[in-house]
């Protein structure tokens, strides 16, 4: 696909466009609206390819639960094996369209992985995740960072001392979710692995801060997140921290996120999946599978 195309999408994805004028600028692109009409559903998300993991695979036992947090309470999503035990935690971390079916599927991964995952409705602060896209990234637009900082940070000490958890607590985020894991970094001590796909950086200043071992994941094709990357690894550098940055070639933003055809790249998602496996086994510890 033009990758002309691809940069008004995430253009129109993080705010910087109306859906109005991305649709005009899709058609002028595509040389018609026929074509722009074809094209829509590659860029779009589509849930119904979500389901990797099944909701209501046998193996796994799932809940909705909330915390509360210095700003209101915060709903999310819990999955693990059936299987009793203490399993070290990861909080899943949402993109700019709040806890989707896609993000509960990850969460299910996980825990099919041998993790108890926690995926986190951020958007809890402004209402929860409505089920339209559009209307969970407007939703999105209204609700402070600042706010979501304080709310995962919370979150840290709820999974530590879950009945069901090891006291090891990762966090894995996506574009919006990347970003929050990386803050989240900065600003809970306590969290003792991060892994970030294709987020943007905290300042150099609050590298320091940052105790928890951490994984980047970067597009090759995604300049806007990609040019604080060699200032962030300087710094992690002279901080001497614990990370790892890893850029996947011929990537676009979101590469992960199999729901969306056009951005979607299997051999780096699998990649950055089982260096993703690996890393958070080797700083939460071990994991039954199922």
């Amino acid at each position: 696909m033009d990758q002309r195309i691809i940069n008004i999408y995430d253009r129109f994805t993080h705010g910087e466009l109306n859906r109005r004028d991305f649709l005009a600028r899709l058609k002028d692109l595509a040389g018609s609206t026929a074509a722009a009409a074809a094209l829509l559903p590659l860029l779009q998300n589509d849930y119904a390819r979500a389901a990797i993991v099944s909701a209501d695979d046998a193996r796994l036992a799932i809940d909705r639960t909330g915390y509360e947090s210095p700003k209101g309470p915060i709903n999310g999503y819990l999955a693990r094996l059936k299987a009793k035990g203490r399993r070290p935690v990861v909080l899943v971390i949402h993109e700019n369209r709040g806890l989707n079916p896609h993000l509960e599927d990850i969460a299910r991964r996980f825990a099919l992985e041998g993790f108890l995952a926690y995926a986190v409705d951020l958007l809890s602060l402004v209402g929860g995740t409505p089920a339209s896209e559009d209307q969970a990234r407007e939703l999105h637009g209204k609700m402070n960072q600042d706010d979501a900082v304080a709310a995962l940070v919370a979150a840290v000490p709820f999974l530590k001392t879950h009945p069901e958890s090891s006291g090891k607590v990762g966090a894995v985020g996506f574009c919006f979710g990347g970003l929050m894991v990386n803050r989240l970094a900065a600003a809970s001590p306590a969290l003792d692995a991060g892994v970030a796909y294709y987020g943007r950086q905290v300042p150099a200043e609050q590298v320091p801060q940052i105790k928890a071992a951490l994984l980047l994941h970067y597009a090759e094709n995604d300049d806007g997140v990609n040019a604080g990357i060699p200032a962030h690894e300087t710094a992690l550098k002279a901080s001497g921290k614990t990370f790892a940055i890893y850029r996947y070639p011929g990537t676009q933003h979101a590469f992960n996120n199999d729901t969306g055809a056009a951005r979607y790249n299997k051999a780096a998602a699998d990649l950055a999946w089982a260096r993703t496996l690996s890393f958070f086994r080797e700083y939460l510890g071990p994991t039954p599978r199922s």
